[in-house]
């Protein structure tokens, strides 16, 4: 995609949504971070739903370690892989306690020596709750980088590294969270839509997916030609009479 495009693709994303913000629900960077590690093949409302309730009793790695690992899978035991997911939250948190002050660091490298925390999860962190220009890319940022031409790559680090080159200095702040809720509400999977895209003209994506409306009609034209096709006898084949030999 062309510099030009690019600029026009992330405007247009901010003037729908000027100040996008995460939809994890959280109090501080601590809780900020729990939250992340515990998104991990999750959906945000599921882990909302966990973590409501628990985050009113902790909300530091002192009340973790003292919660301990039984009495939080108590809390998330909802969400997937909750087991490996309680141990690495305990082995943060008294990470975390022993040497950092208890405060969660502000550096890639000390986020991704804790355990339970990759380079997506670290890059959340440190924009989110930092301030610093990451862009972390989950699977729906990896197919709106790809599917639109914006950031194309083979895997999640490469649409990263691509992002961060393309993407205007002035829009970094908040690239990860325009790409992610487009991808995550227009830009679906299985079936965009396409209709309601505010960057449809800039997208190669094809074929685009029609208004509702459109797709009823072209699903009973489709029943119907069916249905006629189904009611038209086959041609059949006469047999040839083998030829008589000489």
């Amino acid at each position: 995609m062309k510099p030009e495009k690019v600029t026009e693709f992330y405007r247009r994303l901010r003037d729908l949504e000027p100040a996008p913000k995460t939809e994890l629900k959280y109090i501080n960077a601590y809780t900020l971070l729990v939250a992340v590690v515990l998104s991990a093949q999750a959906t945000d409302v599921g882990v909302n739903k966990a973590t409501g309730p628990l985050f009113k009793l902790v909300d530091t790695p002192e009340k973790m370690l003292k919660l301990g690992e039984k009495g939080l899978k108590d809390y998330i035991k909802t969400i997937g892989l909750f087991n490996a997911k309680a141990a690495n939250v305990m082995a943060l948190s008294k990470i975390l306690v022993e040497q950092h002050g208890s405060q969660v660091p502000a550096t890639r490298e000390e986020l991704e020596a804790l355990p339970g925390v990759g380079r997506k999860t670290a890059n959340v962190v440190l924009n989110v709750a930092f301030g610093q220009h990451t862009i972390a890319v989950d699977t729906h940022i990896f197919r709106v980088g790809n599917r639109t031409g914006l950031a194309p790559g083979k895997n999640p680090l490469e649409v990263e590294q691509k992002l961060e080159k393309v993407t205007p200095a002035e829009f970094k702040q908040h690239a990860h969270h325009w790409l992610i809720l487009h991808g995550r509400y227009v830009c679906k999977a299985r079936s965009p839509e396409c209709w309601r895209c505010p960057v449809i003209d800039l997208c190669p994506f094809e074929p685009k997916t029609p208004p509702p409306e459109e797709q009823k009609k072209l699903k009973a034209r489709a029943k119907a030609k069916a249905k006629a096709d189904a009611k038209t006898p086959r041609a059949t084949s006469v047999p040839k009479k083998p030829k008589k030999k000489k």
